[in-house]
């Protein structure tokens, strides 16, 4: 099973002695700790039994969820489309400061 990119080739099950797994596992493990502490700080880490790091054959670091119900699923998408607004709009503010940074700047030359 690849994807388009080839990421998700299949599990490691049979390790290959030329292929850095530990590194690709603990990139994953870092991963899911960041996404497992944020759930728990949501109170959301119930619907998320199944999150484990994963290293595939490639010795590429995956994140699984796990099977999650629907509405978890509605939700983290709901998470990521908030966060993202709120990151478009701190980077809108952060434009308009140096774009008037600018204009005080050039009319006090």
């Amino acid at each position: 099973m690849t994807d388009r990119r080839g990421v998700v080739a299949k599990r490691a099950e049979n390790l290959s002695p030329d292929v850095p797994y530990v590194r690709g596992w603990a990139r994953a493990c870092r991963g899911a700790g960041a996404l497992a502490t944020q759930l728990t700080t949501l109170g959301l880490e119930p619907d998320f039994p199944g999150l484990a790091a994963d290293v595939n054959v490639a010795g590429d670091g995956l994140v699984r969820l796990g099977a999650i119900r629907p509405e978890a699923a509605l939700l983290l998408a709901e998470l990521i489309v908030s966060g993202l607004g709120a990151e478009m709009a701190n980077r809108g503010e952060t434009l308009a400061q140096k774009a008037e940074e600018g204009r005080h700047n050039s009319s006090a030359a």
